[in-house]
Protein backbone atom coordinates (compact mmCIF):
# COMPACT_ATOMS: atom_id res chain seq x y z
CA UNK A 1 0.00 0.00 0.00
CA UNK A 2 1.01 3.51 -0.86
CA UNK A 3 0.07 6.48 0.88
CA UNK A 4 -3.32 6.86 1.45
CA UNK A 5 -5.98 9.36 3.04
CA UNK A 6 -7.25 6.23 5.01
CA UNK A 7 -5.60 4.55 7.30
CA UNK A 8 -6.14 3.62 10.80
CA UNK A 9 -4.12 4.42 13.56
CA UNK A 10 -2.68 1.34 14.87
CA UNK A 11 -2.51 -2.54 13.14
CA UNK A 12 -5.16 -4.50 13.75
CA UNK A 13 -4.85 -7.66 15.84
CA UNK A 14 -4.38 -9.89 13.01
CA UNK A 15 -1.24 -7.69 11.79
CA UNK A 16 -0.08 -7.59 15.05
CA UNK A 17 0.02 -10.35 15.69
CA UNK A 18 1.56 -11.20 12.51
CA UNK A 19 3.99 -8.67 13.00
CA UNK A 20 5.19 -10.74 16.62
CA UNK A 21 5.41 -14.18 14.41
CA UNK A 22 7.41 -12.89 11.60
CA UNK A 23 10.13 -11.16 14.08
CA UNK A 24 10.28 -13.35 16.69
CA UNK A 25 13.46 -15.07 17.06
CA UNK A 26 12.60 -18.01 19.41
CA UNK A 27 9.16 -19.77 20.25
CA UNK A 28 8.01 -22.19 22.97
CA UNK A 29 6.01 -25.37 22.41
CA UNK A 30 4.17 -26.97 24.72
CA UNK A 31 2.33 -30.35 24.33
CA UNK A 32 1.41 -33.74 25.71
CA UNK A 33 5.35 -34.50 25.90
CA UNK A 34 6.30 -31.32 27.84
CA UNK A 35 7.82 -27.87 26.68
CA UNK A 36 10.25 -27.14 25.00
CA UNK A 37 12.21 -23.75 23.86
CA UNK A 38 13.54 -23.46 19.94
CA UNK A 39 15.46 -20.67 18.73
CA UNK A 40 16.03 -19.57 15.27
CA UNK A 41 14.23 -22.87 14.28
CA UNK A 42 11.08 -21.66 12.91
CA UNK A 43 9.70 -20.32 9.57
CA UNK A 44 6.26 -18.41 8.61
CA UNK A 45 4.69 -19.25 5.20
CA UNK A 46 2.57 -16.82 3.55
CA UNK A 47 -0.33 -16.95 5.25
CA UNK A 48 0.99 -17.94 8.70
CA UNK A 49 1.21 -21.67 8.89
CA UNK A 50 4.18 -22.74 10.73
CA UNK A 51 7.08 -25.02 10.41
CA UNK A 52 9.31 -25.80 13.14
CA UNK A 53 12.93 -27.99 12.39
CA UNK A 54 13.30 -30.22 15.63
CA UNK A 55 16.16 -32.21 16.71
CA UNK A 56 15.99 -36.05 16.38
CA UNK A 57 15.54 -36.27 20.69
CA UNK A 58 12.55 -33.91 20.30
CA UNK A 59 9.73 -34.89 22.60
CA UNK A 60 7.60 -33.49 19.92
CA UNK A 61 9.20 -36.12 17.51
CA UNK A 62 8.21 -38.69 19.98
CA UNK A 63 4.68 -36.76 20.21
CA UNK A 64 3.64 -36.68 16.60
CA UNK A 65 5.56 -40.62 16.52
CA UNK A 66 3.13 -41.81 19.22
CA UNK A 67 -0.06 -39.16 19.20
CA UNK A 68 -3.75 -41.02 18.03
CA UNK A 69 -4.20 -40.73 14.52
CA UNK A 70 -1.01 -39.01 13.85
CA UNK A 71 -2.13 -35.46 14.89
CA UNK A 72 -0.78 -34.36 18.32
CA UNK A 73 -1.88 -30.96 19.41
CA UNK A 74 0.76 -28.06 20.96
CA UNK A 75 0.30 -24.83 21.56
CA UNK A 76 3.06 -22.08 20.34
CA UNK A 77 4.57 -19.20 22.53
CA UNK A 78 6.08 -16.24 20.45
CA UNK A 79 6.99 -13.32 22.95
CA UNK A 80 7.41 -9.54 21.78
CA UNK A 81 10.19 -8.18 23.54
CA UNK A 82 10.91 -4.15 23.43
CA UNK A 83 14.63 -3.86 21.85
CA UNK A 84 15.35 -1.21 24.04
CA UNK A 85 15.95 -1.72 27.40
CA UNK A 86 12.59 -0.27 29.69
CA UNK A 87 10.67 -1.71 32.33
CA UNK A 88 7.88 -4.94 31.37
CA UNK A 89 9.76 -5.35 28.20
CA UNK A 90 7.95 -8.22 27.01
CA UNK A 91 4.86 -6.30 24.95
CA UNK A 92 3.16 -8.80 23.84
CA UNK A 93 2.46 -12.70 23.81
CA UNK A 94 1.43 -14.64 21.01
CA UNK A 95 -0.07 -18.36 21.52
CA UNK A 96 -0.97 -20.28 18.52
CA UNK A 97 -2.82 -23.38 19.27
CA UNK A 98 -3.35 -26.75 16.98
CA UNK A 99 -1.57 -29.94 15.56
CA UNK A 100 1.36 -30.99 13.63
CA UNK A 101 2.66 -33.42 11.54
CA UNK A 102 6.06 -34.34 10.47
CA UNK A 103 6.86 -33.45 6.29
CA UNK A 104 10.29 -33.83 5.57
CA UNK A 105 12.08 -34.51 8.58
CA UNK A 106 9.84 -31.01 9.78
CA UNK A 107 7.32 -30.47 11.94
CA UNK A 108 4.69 -28.29 10.31
CA UNK A 109 1.35 -26.99 12.26
CA UNK A 110 -2.16 -26.32 11.38
CA UNK A 111 -3.53 -23.72 13.32
CA UNK A 112 -7.16 -24.05 15.14
CA UNK A 113 -6.88 -20.52 17.43
CA UNK A 114 -4.68 -17.63 17.93
CA UNK A 115 -4.53 -15.07 20.70
CA UNK A 116 -2.80 -12.11 20.95
CA UNK A 117 -1.88 -10.76 24.20
CA UNK A 118 -1.34 -7.15 25.19
CA UNK A 119 -1.12 -4.98 28.17
CA UNK A 120 -4.51 -3.70 27.37
CA UNK A 121 -5.96 -7.56 27.60
CA UNK A 122 -6.35 -10.92 25.68
CA UNK A 123 -7.20 -10.47 22.17
CA UNK A 124 -9.01 -14.23 19.92
CA UNK A 125 -7.31 -13.21 16.68
CA UNK A 126 -9.94 -14.54 13.52
CA UNK A 127 -8.05 -17.55 11.79
CA UNK A 128 -9.05 -16.12 8.16
CA UNK A 129 -8.37 -13.02 9.10
CA UNK A 130 -5.13 -14.01 10.33
CA UNK A 131 -4.20 -16.08 7.66
CA UNK A 132 -5.32 -13.05 5.04
CA UNK A 133 -3.08 -10.52 7.10
CA UNK A 134 0.79 -9.25 5.92
CA UNK A 135 2.89 -8.47 8.93
CA UNK A 136 3.70 -4.47 9.46
CA UNK A 137 6.54 -3.20 6.91
CA UNK A 138 9.19 -2.31 9.40
CA UNK A 139 8.36 -5.44 11.66
CA UNK A 140 11.89 -7.28 11.23
CA UNK A 141 13.58 -3.46 11.21
CA UNK A 142 11.85 -2.23 13.99
CA UNK A 143 15.08 -3.54 16.84
CA UNK A 144 17.27 -2.45 14.40
CA UNK A 145 15.48 0.89 14.21
CA UNK A 146 14.42 1.26 17.64
CA UNK A 147 18.08 0.67 19.25
CA UNK A 148 19.27 3.29 16.29
CA UNK A 149 17.09 5.84 17.92
CA UNK A 150 17.59 5.04 21.66
CA UNK A 151 21.29 5.28 21.48
CA UNK A 152 22.80 7.45 18.79
CA UNK A 153 19.94 10.15 18.62
CA UNK A 154 18.82 10.63 22.42
CA UNK A 155 18.14 14.11 21.24
CA UNK A 156 15.46 13.43 19.09
CA UNK A 157 13.89 11.05 21.76
CA UNK A 158 13.67 13.99 24.41
CA UNK A 159 12.60 16.20 21.27
CA UNK A 160 9.50 14.13 20.31
CA UNK A 161 8.15 14.68 23.95
CA UNK A 162 7.08 18.02 23.30
CA UNK A 163 4.62 16.31 21.01
CA UNK A 164 3.00 14.48 24.05
CA UNK A 165 0.76 16.10 26.69
CA UNK A 166 2.52 17.62 29.75
CA UNK A 167 -0.44 15.60 32.29
CA UNK A 168 1.74 12.39 31.06
CA UNK A 169 5.04 13.57 31.99
CA UNK A 170 4.47 14.32 35.28
CA UNK A 171 7.36 12.72 36.74
CA UNK A 172 8.92 11.04 34.01
CA UNK A 173 12.34 9.80 34.66
CA UNK A 174 12.82 8.59 31.24
CA UNK A 175 11.80 8.69 28.37
CA UNK A 176 12.42 5.93 25.30
CA UNK A 177 11.22 4.63 22.05
CA UNK A 178 9.21 1.45 22.75
CA UNK A 179 7.66 0.09 19.40
CA UNK A 180 7.59 1.37 16.05
CA UNK A 181 4.99 0.01 12.97
CA UNK A 182 3.75 1.73 9.62
CA UNK A 183 1.15 3.76 11.82
CA UNK A 184 2.90 5.34 14.41
CA UNK A 185 5.78 5.20 16.90
CA UNK A 186 4.95 4.79 20.22
CA UNK A 187 7.76 6.10 23.50
CA UNK A 188 7.59 4.79 27.01
CA UNK A 189 7.32 6.73 30.08
CA UNK A 190 9.45 5.92 33.04
CA UNK A 191 8.35 7.42 36.64
CA UNK A 192 10.10 6.49 39.98
CA UNK A 193 7.52 3.65 40.08
CA UNK A 194 5.57 3.55 37.56
CA UNK A 195 5.23 4.22 33.62
CA UNK A 196 2.98 4.99 30.80
CA UNK A 197 3.17 4.88 27.21
CA UNK A 198 2.32 7.49 24.40
CA UNK A 199 1.93 6.81 20.60
CA UNK A 200 2.63 9.32 18.31
CA UNK A 201 0.45 8.57 15.19
CA UNK A 202 2.44 9.18 11.53
CA UNK A 203 0.40 11.58 9.28
CA UNK A 204 0.39 8.99 6.87
CA UNK A 205 1.35 5.25 6.80
CA UNK A 206 5.01 4.01 5.98
CA UNK A 207 5.57 1.32 4.18
CA UNK A 208 9.49 0.93 4.31
CA UNK A 209 12.39 2.76 6.14
CA UNK A 210 13.08 5.57 3.45
CA UNK A 211 9.08 6.67 4.29
CA UNK A 212 9.50 6.01 7.80
CA UNK A 213 12.46 8.46 7.50
CA UNK A 214 10.28 11.29 6.44
CA UNK A 215 7.23 10.78 8.83
CA UNK A 216 10.02 10.52 11.58
CA UNK A 217 11.07 13.98 10.56
CA UNK A 218 7.72 15.62 9.58
CA UNK A 219 7.26 14.28 13.48
CA UNK A 220 10.66 16.06 14.80
CA UNK A 221 9.86 19.53 13.09
CA UNK A 222 6.43 19.39 14.65
CA UNK A 223 8.22 19.10 17.98
CA UNK A 224 10.50 21.50 17.19
CA UNK A 225 7.70 24.17 16.88
CA UNK A 226 6.14 22.84 20.01
CA UNK A 227 6.74 24.36 23.40
CA UNK A 228 9.22 22.38 25.99
CA UNK A 229 7.06 20.39 28.22
CA UNK A 230 7.11 21.74 31.58
CA UNK A 231 7.00 18.62 33.79
CA UNK A 232 9.74 16.61 32.20
CA UNK A 233 11.44 20.01 32.22
CA UNK A 234 11.12 20.06 35.83
CA UNK A 235 11.88 16.81 36.86
CA UNK A 236 14.87 16.89 35.14
CA UNK A 237 16.08 19.85 36.72
CA UNK A 238 15.35 18.57 40.12
CA UNK A 239 17.24 15.06 39.20
CA UNK A 240 20.02 16.91 38.09
CA UNK A 241 20.06 19.90 40.50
Amino acid sequence: MGDSQTWTAAPSAAEHARSVLAASWSCAVTAEGGREEFVGAHTVAEDGRVTLDVPEASTLVAAAICAPRGEPSAVLEFADVAPVPVRSRIRARLWIAGWFVPVGGRLEFTTTRVVLRLPSGAVVVDLGEFAAAAPDPLATAEARLLTHLADCHPDAVERLTRLVDADSLHGAVRVQPLAVDRHGLTLRIERARAHGDVRLPFHAPADDVAQLTERMHVLLTQASAASCPRALQRQRTDRDG
